[in-house]
């Protein structure tokens, strides 16, 4: 099937694309007790909008060519994405990358498919275009796989294409995905490694920022890197005590001091308080996450 691809890339193969954002994040709880990690904000902006505006970058907007799955707190993430892509909740618990997936082939009906997941935070540099996500789209002949990476600290270290650790996005070609099974399952071993040993997995390099958001650790880090350096705060904030490197979201208050940290929307911090290398959720939920 050829048609006008993404960004009007007329004779490429069809692409759609699949938003993973099921998962329960069990490694940054307790931060996703009462949100679902998809939905947890980076430079004030939901991990998920940020997926559905690159791909909306790529040319894949709306029900019919971007798709959104859900389970943990599913409830919350239907009402997020409302119209803006085809959504499939997940019964139970969550089926996986591969699950995920496969439960959308009525829908994936033929085409490629572009598979994000939503807790991947990436920034693309300026300098560098044609190293970003379109690079794993340009060229692409509808039957390899290709996954985009970084060169790991470790070459050899399990987790590991080519050298390479997993940034966020894979492409997979149809005659693969129609096999996939509606069962829990990852696409490490359902996809990417079969594919790996067929000599069918192409690592396209992604020279821009990663953080996988997944800890505290690294949710803190990607924050701190989309406020460069600097104060991101909400016009919606209230800021009436001292922030240094802090993103706070709106509906904020801060009356105290705020160094290295994650002031979620709504939540609050009193007058006398000093948080360092924290997230501040809503309800006084304070996680550490540096030091």
């Amino acid at each position: 099937m050829t048609t006008p691809g993404p960004a009007g890339n007329t004779g490429s193969p069809e692409i759609c694309a699949v938003v993973l954002a099921a998962g329960e994040g069990t490694r940054l709880r307790p931060l996703t007790e009462r949100v679902p990690k998809a939905l947890c904000p980076i430079g004030n902006i939901p991990l998920l909008d940020r997926a559905l505006a690159r791909l909306a970058g790529l040319g894949l907007t709306g029900p019919d060519r971007v798709a959104v799955n859900a389970c943990y707190l599913g409830e919350q993430v239907v009402a997020h994405v409302g119209d803006r892509a085809h959504l499939s909740v997940e019964p139970g618990d969550p089926l996986g990358t591969a699950g995920g997936v496969a439960n959308l082939r009525t829908w994936i009906a033929g085409r490629g498919v572009l598979v994000g997941n939503a807790d991947a935070y990436l920034a693309d540099p300026a300098a560098a275009p044609g190293e970003d996500v379109a690079a794993l789209l340009a060229g692409w002949d509808g039957e390899t796989v290709r996954l985009l990476g970084q060169p790991a600290d470790d070459p050899d270290a399990p987790g590991t294409f080519d050298g390479h650790r997993f940034t966020g996005f894979s492409l997979l070609p149809w005659r693969l995905v129609r096999e996939l099974p509606v069962e829990p399952g990852d696409l490490v071993r359902t996809v990417w490694r079969p594919a790996e040993a067929a000599g069918a997995l192409t690592v396209v390099p992604y020279r821009g920022t990663f953080y996988d958001t997944g800890t505290p650790a690294a949710y803190l880090t990607a924050n701190l890197h989309a406020a460069g350096g600097a104060n991101l705060i909400d016009p919606g904030a209230t800021v009436t005590g001292r922030c240094r490197e802090a993103v706070v979201g709106a509906g904020a208050t801060v009356r105290g001091e705020v160094t290295r940290s994650v002031i979620w929307p709504g939540a609050e911090v009193a007058a006398g308080e000093r948080l360092t290398g924290v997230i501040r959720a809503g309800a006084g939920l304070t996680v550490l996450a540096e030091g």
